[in-house]
């Protein structure tokens, strides 16, 4: 028999790599249940599905596959437990949120090169922020307590001197709320009042790394210049205060590019393969996915791309039009999320 696969309809192309392997059921992410799920070998679903005993106690699964970098809606520890193999998708959209981050810079500056950059989280994501400032000839620095512990020191500051420093402050941490790198509101009240430099603040990472009322409070109070959230405090039900005077306002869509929704299809594939098909030892090639409106197939680069500048970022993405878009109709959060038009990434 071919294992049973359940996944969110909302991943693409889990038909074209895993169609003749599996038996494959599509369901909206609010229809991945206990009832729907209790018959899979194997799960593959995005953010909106939570992963843990509710959902999964007594099922037959045997591998949970997010088609996302996060895994913060996963308990990780029950299904270890349970013997449920969990998988992530490291890196996939990295490039694509990249290219928000620079496309909402570019709507406050032309001249990259006048400005100090400060990165907070220095992982996929974060690498690659830092490393087109650098090539923009954008003054960096960068905030990763863990790696620096890890790698030493050199090329990392810690979050006191961005707050001193920095022009423009992203972040690209995971969402935690324990032990000494915990990032659940890290930018709150005393990073706002810390600041120096009323610098812009950018959440491209998870909502509640920033504290929204200490956020609005900080706008109040001059310590921040404006702010660009592509990811928000209780979304969907995200604030129409921040909303109306955030900069960028995009539905947590930075990261939806359709090479980074290839990317992650294709690892979630391997990794269902791993388990459930230990037989099947055929890579998923990425670039044999999805063909284009002329029937080519689309090249996915396994990286992001080099020689970037923010011309060609603002011309590869029109950040304004998604801004236009939530700022029009923010009850239509999870509308404009799921039936967001995947963008290409910046070449």
């Amino acid at each position: 028999m071919k294992p049973r696969i359940v996944y969110d309809e909302k991943v693409p192309y889990v038909a074209e790599v895993l169609g003749d392997k599996c038996e494959l059921v599509a369901l909206p992410a609010g229809e991945i249940t206990r009832e729907s799920a209790a018959d899979a070998d194997g799960l593959i679903i995005r953010t909106r599905t939570r992963a843990d005993r509710n959902l999964l106690e007594g099922a037959r699964c045997k591998i949970v596959a997010t088609a996302t970098i996060g895994m913060d809606h996963i308990d990780r520890e029950w299904c270890e437990r349970a013997g449920i193999r969990v998988a992530n998708a490291p890196g996939c959209n990295a490039p694509a949120v990249a290219q928000w981050v620079f496309a909402a810079i570019a709507s406050i500056t032309d001249r990259p090169e006048s400005r100090v950059l400060g990165v907070v989280g220095a992982g996929h994501v974060g690498s690659i922020v830092a490393k087109w400032g650098e090539s923009m000839g954008m003054k960096v620095l960068v905030c990763d307590p863990p790696r620096a512990r890890k790698e030493g020191s050199e090329g990392f500051c810690d979050l006191a001197t961005i707050a001193e420093k920095a022009d423009i402050i992203t972040f690209h941490t995971p969402l935690t709320k324990e032990g000494e790198d915990a990032t659940y509101h890290l930018a709150g009240e005393r990073f706002f009042n810390a600041l120096r430099r009323k610098p812009y603040i950018l959440n491209a990472a998870r909502g509640p790394v920033t504290d929204t009322r200490a956020m609005l409070d900080a706008l109040d109070n001059g310590k921040i210049a404006g702010v660009m959230i592509d990811c928000w405090e209780g979304e969907p039900e995200i604030d129409r205060e921040l909303l109306e005077r955030a900069i960028v306002a995009t539905p947590h869509i930075a990261g939806y590019s359709l090479e980074g929704k290839i990317r992650a299809t294709a690892m979630a594939a391997r990794e269902i393969g791993k388990v459930l098909l230990p037989e099947d030892n055929a890579e998923t090639d990425m670039s044999h996915i999805a063909r284009d409106a002329d029937g080519r197939w689309i090249n996915v680069p396994q990286g992001a791309a080099d020689g970037v500048t923010m011309r060609s970022v603002a011309e590869s993405y029109d950040i304004a039009a998604d801004t236009a878009r939530l700022k029009r109709s923010p009850e239509e959060f999870e509308n404009l999320r799921n039936n967001y038009a995947l963008r290409h990434e910046v070449k």
